[in-house]
């Protein structure tokens, strides 16, 4: 075998990650010296992201696009399947209050109105400004916003196969502006709340003593013993994560075997949400784990919550480096004026809506809550985590894991938003009727939301 630069498989992944590495490095180091960027609440890894960014598209350093997209891909899943790992506290466990299903009715509801308003905006310039717009273009705003790049490239295909021109660059360019709102105006909406007191971001709190078993709790494995600690957090993480990769494979396996039709739209969902399924697997081991002790199979404790604390945010910003520095704006040269109104329109009717139902779903949470959905509903759950971190840096309100509960929810709920997708292209007649049904069924999920809240 050939250990030389000249093999490039062998060298590129160790270069790719020293890039992030180094990226990360110097972003910290300016916000330590820099007292704007200190001030601007703007996380290490979004700027190390955007330095890299600058960095490709000045030609400086080649980005391999392909392998930060896995990086965020996988991270994503590694990330959540540590979260679920973790020892619920004594007051956390058993509770239940539909916030799960509460949690995917905000999902749901915020895609329909994206949906609501870019059906607005190319139903306008259909008849006005650009007559030639297709109508149905509207719906790639909660596609690129709601449900990230991928859907967005589905969709954007399919309609430029309908007679969009351009529709898949289209696509991916409200993706990345969508992207773009989460890390630019995110920070810049911590920063007016913690300005108006409403927020306390993390790094100001003075350093904290922590109790003991914050590090150590009673019974756990120990610190260093023929296997260190460490070792088995991550061999526990890296074992759920192939058990996802086997269920995933057999679900769309037998899928396919059934209806090939249906297992064309739903197995990318499953590869898609395959962090649903990691953390369902690592919720079952650690019930499983505590079930073993209950019964005296399983005399020590192996999770330790402080370091899949630390595994999960290593994971967290690599995914949240690699995905901004990934963001790629595709050409869309005749359609900038509804990009442009669709992307500015996207993020102030999303932060509104969010504002009006988080306050009802997490009335104990309310601005973890808010930040993070907002996060994740213009741009990916990984740029979701990323604010969240800012004020909730250890994940210990039940924020992070409502992206992800309420994630398989809004799967359940949000199947008649891909009937509407595929509706409204049919005809100017149907696009209207796609406005209608999309404001009926998003009035509803909002009553649904109201109704559980009073009923609570």
């Amino acid at each position: 075998m050939d250990y030389s630069s000249a093999n490039h498989a062998l060298w590129n992944i160790i270069i790719q990650l020293g890039l992030i590495a180094g990226a990360v490095l110097f972003a910290n180091f300016l916000r330590q010296r820099v007292p704007f960027i200190r001030k601007s609440l703007m996380p290490i890894a979004v700027l190390a992201g955007f330095l890299l960014l600058g960095l490709k598209y000045t030609g400086l350093v080649a980005i391999d696009g392909a392998l930060f997209e896995t990086l965020v891909y996988h991270g994503i899943a590694l990330g959540f399947i540590a979260m679920s790992l973790r020892v619920p506290s004594g007051d956390a466990r058993g509770k239940n209050d539909l916030t799960g299903l509460k949690s995917g009715a905000v999902i749901v509801s915020t895609y329909l109105v994206q949906g609501v308003t870019g059906l607005l905006i190319t139903l306008g310039l259909s008849y006005t400004l650009l007559p030639g717009m297709f109508k149905a273009a509207g719906l790639l705003l909660p596609m690129g916003y709601g449900q990230g790049p991928g859907q967005a490239n589905n969709v954007g295909s399919t309609y430029e196969a309908l007679g969009f021109a351009g529709g898949r660059s289209f696509g991916l360019s409200i993706a990345a502006a969508g992207y773009l709102v989460a890390c630019v105006v995110g920070v810049v909406i911590l920063n007016v709340l913690a300005r108006r007191k409403r927020i306390r971001p993390a790094r100001e709190d003075s350093p904290a003593q922590l109790p003991e078993d914050y590090f150590q709790a009673h019974n756990e494995i120990p610190v260093s013993d023929s296997i260190d600690k460490l070792s088995v957090q991550i061999c526990m993480v890296l074992l759920v994560y192939l058990a996802t990769y086997l269920a995933a494979r057999g679900l769309t396996g037998g899928i396919a075997a059934l209806s090939p039709g249906l297992a064309a739209t739903v197995n990318t969902l499953i590869w898609g949400f395959n962090f649903i399924i990691g953390s369902a697997l690592a919720i079952l081991l650690r019930v499983l784990l505590e079930s073993g002790k209950r019964r005296g199979l399983i005399r020590r404790q192996y999770q330790n919550n402080y370091l899949l604390n630390r595994i999960s945010g290593f994971f967290f910003d690599i995914m949240i480096v690699a995905g901004i520095a990934s963001i790629n704006l595709e050409d869309i040269r005749g359609l900038w004026l509804p990009f442009v109104l669709m992307a500015a329109a996207g993020a102030v009717v999303t932060w509104l809506h969010l504002r009006f139902v988080c306050r009802k779903v997490y009335p104990d949470y309310y601005y973890e809550g808010l930040i993070s959905m907002y996060g994740m509903l213009t741009g990916t759950i990984s740029s979701g985590v990323l604010l969240l971190r800012e004020i909730d840096p250890n994940l210990e309100t039940p924020a992070a894991n409502n992206l992800v509960v309420g994630s398989s929810f809004g799967i359940i709920l949000g199947a008649p938003v891909l009937i509407l997708v595929g509706l409204a292209p049919k005809s100017d007649l149907l696009c209207w009727v796609t406005l209608a049904l999309a404001a009926g069924y998003m009035g509803l999920l909002v009553l649904l939301i109201t109704k559980l809240h009073r009923k609570k």
